[in-house]
């Protein structure tokens, strides 16, 4: 029977039967749909407590370097890879753990601290920090042949010119001067505007194996308002 043709008790008793056959299961529905969404906001609100304590954190070691105070921010680094290892913090935290082992002249200690961020680490960017880090802890080390091989075993896209630099230190280490003589011309004709810091430390390197600084292309040394020479009549 059509329910436009129900009366108003047969109507009830229908959806009273529903209730009864159904509502075990609506009300197991609502139950685990309420369930779910405080489980994810529980989630959400303890995963953005827990960034904002390695944030403070971080900041905290980050004070104790500015301060000068190498064990403080050893402490720090530590519980942060311990306490936060899914945090970009902890990348951050390796980093500086190896920036001090280095400067402590424990070269070796950073090996392991720049293993972990080239590895693991999230971000791209700084894998291809590490990477570089790494091999010139290698060529440091004395093994320049891991230095380079490290350096094989990525595609630096941006650091192109870095990782042509630190191959040829390692070629230099090495002994394989002209291999090394090729990797800083290569470092230089990519790294970007000419008189910076970098530029002028490359040509220092160029100058020491006896050969001529590679100039920069010529459109690149005219300002743009600047038109090319006409020919000579």
């Amino acid at each position: 029977m059509a329910e436009e043709y129900l009366t108003d008790e047969e109507q009830w008793d229908a959806v009273k039967r529903w209730i009864l056959e159904n509502g075990l299961w609506v009300l197991a529905g609502v139950v685990l749909g309420v369930a779910v969404l405080f489980g994810y906001r529980y989630v959400d609100n303890s995963r953005n407590e827990r960034a904002l304590r390695a944030s403070v954190q971080f900041s905290e070691m980050t004070a104790a370097l500015d301060h000068k105070d190498r064990t403080r921010a050893r402490q720090i680094a530590d519980g942060i890879i311990k306490d936060y290892s899914a945090s970009p913090y902890a990348d951050q935290a390796e980093l500086t753990l190896a920036r001090l082992s280095v400067d402590d002249g424990q070269v070796a200690a950073a090996v392991a601290p720049l293993t972990q961020v080239m590895n693991n680490s999230k971000d791209s960017e700084l894998r291809h920090i590490a990477r570089l880090r790494l091999a010139r802890v290698l060529t440091d080390l004395g093994k320049p042949d891991e230095a380079i091989k490290t350096l094989a075993e990525d595609t630096p896209g941006a650091f192109a010119a870095d990782f042509h630099e630190v191959r040829g230190d390692a070629f230099y280490a090495k002994k394989d001067f002209k291999s090394a003589l090729s990797e800083y011309k290569a470092a230089l004709a990519g790294g970007g505007e000419a008189g910076g810091a970098g530029t002028a430390l490359l040509e220092l390197k160029i100058a020491d194996l006896g050969a001529p600084p590679v100039p920069a292309p010529a459109t690149a040394m005219l300002p743009a308002s600047v038109p090319p020479p006409k020919a000579k009549p």
